[in-house]
């Protein structure tokens, strides 16, 4: 089921966030390929870690981001693959809570032949 209320709405530029994931996920956990979003005010803070190997990674980009601050977890693998599949140069992600899934979806339609509209589950946080 599509989730409806998604107040927590972030816009950023995809070629952008598409290389800082990929960074990124080099140094995440083998099994779930988690990397975690950090959002607040214009502020987007991408990690991962593998706590097995004592590894970690952060990197920091601007975007757009309307909503209370939010810390959610996706499988870097799933971003990857769904981020490469839009032509938009900016993506557009609604999210509610770090426990429901997330919509990703080009922020300007460039063809009006389609209709893009990907959902996203986010997986645990590391705590």
């Amino acid at each position: 089921m599509i989730p409806k209320e998604n107040p927590n709405v972030l816009i950023v530029d995809r070629l952008q966030f598409l290389g800082a994931i990929k960074r990124v996920s080099i140094f995440a956990n083998k099994t779930t390929h988690q990397v975690k979003l950090r959002l607040a005010g214009s502020e987007l803070n991408i990690s991962a870690e593998d706590l097995d190997f004592s590894n970690e990674a952060n990197e920091r980009l601007t975007c757009n981001y309307d909503g209370n601050d939010l810390e959610i977890a996706f499988n870097s693998r799933f971003l990857m693959e769904m981020l490469n599949n839009i032509d938009s140069s900016e993506v557009k992600i609604a999210m509610s809570e770090p426990s429901r899934a997330g919509l990703l979806m080009p922020n300007s339609n460039e063809n009006e032949h389609e209709d893009i509209l990907m959902l996203v589950m986010p997986v645990m946080l590391n705590r």
